[in-house]
């Protein structure tokens, strides 16, 4: 996910992306750990897009207070 696309959110749709990222990236773990993820390089896009998430939330509640 692109930056741009996160920075057109407003704050709720934020954290709901956050949220599904995290489940995404569990799901993703249980799969690494059962040896059924074939792709482990989606562990890393997944780790860096609730990273950026995270960021552009911080900015927003930062700019908003």
């Amino acid at each position: 996910m692109k930056a741009s696309e996160l920075r057109a959110k407003d704050v709720a749709a934020l954290e709901k992306e956050i949220s599904d990222l995290l489940k995404a990236h569990f799901g993703l773990r249980m799969q690494k750990a059962t040896q059924q993820l074939s792709n482990t390089n989606v562990l890393k896009q997944t780790r860096r897009d609730i990273a950026r998430a995270r960021t552009i939330l911080a900015e927003k509640k930062k700019g908003a207070a």
